[in-house]
């Protein structure tokens, strides 16, 4: 009995030590990349003038003709550039996917667009748990013509690409568009998940400042803005997006075990996230006097978007499905 009890002691503890031991790895990994960054000196004065952001996946919605899912996809709007970032999720594998149904519903044509903006190669935001596994995206399980469409990815897609795609690497910060900006690629160890690379857009409106419009936030919104700062001389007047706070229940839960928050931070399980990495956000985004702040729900949950509502008041937005945020001139 005492050795049974033994092995099945090991059974359980070598492979939370094995865990241990990958996220301490990755942690140093980042570690180690933010101490070599060293901001390049950018002109950062073009600006534009007009600046809209509609969701057309997340996990809420305007209306119940619309589908929601735990995933992302904004439409990004500004000077006449359109600027799709992240595909969603399509959790069901259909087609026309909730994206390709939504773009419908709402009159939105997906099929000239300027650039797609992966934020980073999760399956909630390159359309399924294949397109992570391959290190592709699709916009629906079926064809979606495409033409000469830049693909802008914080990592390689070494994946099958629709027709009419071109992969382009994200390795510096880097304009994309006049105003238009990838602040580059940002690395985190997460518990399961393991070193994930994510980076966000940076948008300089004229008069106003910085909006940043993020995929999952997984770097932490203290470092996208320590990066943001270090990047632009301009400050940051909004925050749009997914910052994964799944504190009390999650989007994605496995029976009573919050998926979300399992993965979601770069601490074992039993010392993850919890309300004062909320309030730590919340502190960091009113340092910067950000006048416009909107948080996804589809990576936080509802008492997180309640915390965000009562410290932000009518600088709020909600981030709904088919509802339109206006952030220009």
């Amino acid at each position: 009995m005492p050795y049974l009890m033994l092995f099945l002691g090991l059974i359980i503890v070598a492979p939370i030590a094995l865990l241990k031991r990958k996220l301490a790895k990755g942690i140093r990994r980042q570690q180690m990349e933010d101490t070599a960054f060293k901001a390049p000196k950018l002109d950062t004065s073009r600006t534009v003038s007009t600046l809209s952001i509609l969701p057309l996946i997340d996990y809420h919605a305007t209306n119940g003709e619309l589908t929601t899912e735990a995933g992302v996809s904004y439409l990004v709007e500004a000077d006449g550039k359109r600027i799709l970032l992240d595909v969603g999720a399509n959790e069901k594998g259909d087609h026309p996917s909730p994206l390709l149904t939504n773009a419908q519903t709402l009159g939105v044509n997906l099929e000239n667009l300027d650039a797609l903006f992966l934020s980073h190669l999760h399956r909630d935001h390159v359309g399924g748990i294949q397109e992570e596994k391959e290190k592709r995206f699709s916009f629906s399980k079926g064809p979606h013509p495409c033409q000469d469409l830049p693909v802008y990815s914080p990592q390689p897609l070494t994946g099958q690409l629709p027709d009419g795609c071109k992969a382009v690497t994200v390795t510096e910060p880097l304009e994309i568009a006049p105003g238009i900006w990838s602040m580059g690629p940002m690395g985190r160890s997460l518990f399961l998940m393991g070193y994930t690379v994510e980076h966000a857009l940076a948008i300089h409106v004229k008069d106003k400042g910085i909006a940043l419009i993020i995929g999952c936030g997984h770097p932490s919104i203290e470092r996208l803005l320590e990066r943001c700062t270090s990047l632009f001389p301009q400050p940051v007047f909004a925050v749009i997006g997914g910052l994964h706070y799944p504190i009390h229940g999650g989007r994605m839960m496995l029976g009573p075990v919050n998926l979300q928050k399992l993965v979601g931070a770069d601490r074992m399980p039993w010392n993850g996230l919890n309300e004062k990495d909320v309030q730590n956000g919340i502190a960091a985004i009113k340092k910067t006097g950000a006048t416009e702040v909107g948080l996804s729900p589809h990576d936080s949950c509802d008492w997180t978007l309640d915390q965000f509502r009562n410290a932000f008041g009518e600088s709020y937005h909600e981030i709904e499905v088919g509802t339109a945020l206006k952030l220009g001139l």
